[in-house]
């Protein structure tokens, strides 16, 4: 029997990004103040998302990198024709509420907003099930095992057999494939995968490059475990879309050096950098992969 190593016919490959780590533009065209807009970066971080500290408007002495993030309000088409060149069939975004009604008492929408939006997004609606992986997670009933490591939103006893990410996030692909099992076995409905990726630390050249082999390793490995589920297990996968395609604000930590993407964005924690965009060694591997419907993953 040969390999199959394409993906169905019309998979959709592509990326996601959420409005509050990437637009920026907190005040323009008439946009309202988010909650998100005034949760800085640094050690009071946690304790504003919970609500156990209330800071409601701009304070002295720290730093708000949901204000710019990446400023993609201004730079949309730019990004939007980096995802092209990588040939992207899907892109998933989220909406800014308060670009849409800033207050959220208007009875009339912001024109200004929606005419944003109209740039980028189509009236389609497809009924599936949509999730976002990352790692997975332990439990123990032995009462001496306490050892933890930090996961997406809470931590979870570490597992000793898997590898971990520089945030300690467990790396496991077989999950994946478990997880889509599971799913289907349940719902019986086409599934979507609309976050997954690796956050780490990028250095680049002189010229902006990085040679990101391990978050190529970590999405191939993915990657093959979507396909085992789909040719070997029959799961009905739809398509899939990577955390963060290009760098943006990390929504737990607030973090620009925490680095998802595909393009590397000049800009630090401090929000000091050119926002410059340029391509990764994984802009080229991933545009190979959507070219060739996953073939070249063997």
């Amino acid at each position: 029997m040969t390999e199959i190593l394409q993906f169905p016919e019309g998979f959709l490959w592509g990326g996601a990004t959420a409005a509050n780590q990437c637009e920026g533009a907190y005040n323009i065209d008439g946009r309202g103040l988010a909650n998100v807009d005034v949760v800085p970066i640094g050690k009071d971080r946690e304790a504003i998302i919970t609500g156990q500290k209330k800071m409601f408007s701009f304070e002295e002495g720290y730093f708000y990198p949901a204000k710019e993030a990446i400023d993609m309000y201004h730079h949309y088409k730019e990004d939007i024709a980096l995802f092209a060149e990588m040939g992207f069939k899907t892109y998933r975004l989220s909406i800014a509420w308060t670009r849409i009604f800033p207050k959220g008492d208007e009875a009339e929408p912001n024109e200004a907003g929606l005419a944003f939006y109209e740039d980028l997004l189509k009236n389609y609606t497809v009924d599936f099930v949509s999730f976002s992986y990352y790692a997975s997670r332990v439990a123990s009933g032995d009462p001496e095992v306490k050892e933890l490591t930090a996961g997406n939103v809470f931590a979870s006893l570490k597992n000793p057999y898997l590898e971990s990410s520089e945030w300690g996030w467990q790396i496991d692909p077989l999950g994946l494939r478990i997880t889509l099992n599971a799913i289907w076995d349940r719902y019986q409905k086409p599934m979507f995968i609309v976050e997954n990726g690796l956050g780490a630390i990028d250095t680049p050249d002189e010229n902006g490059y990085v040679a990101d082999d391990y978050r190529i390793a970590y999405l191939e490995a993915h990657i093959k475990a979507m396909r085992d589920a789909i040719f070997q297990d029959g799961v009905d996968l739809l398509g899939y879309t990577t955390w963060g395609c290009i760098d943006l604000v990390s929504a737990g930590t607030g973090e620009m050096n925490k680095r998802y993407g595909f393009i590397y964005v000049d800009r630090d924690n401090a929000g000091h950098g050119s926002l410059k965009r340029s391509k990764k060694k994984s802009f080229y591997w991933y545009k190979e992969v959507i070219a060739s419907n996953g073939a070249s993953i063997e």
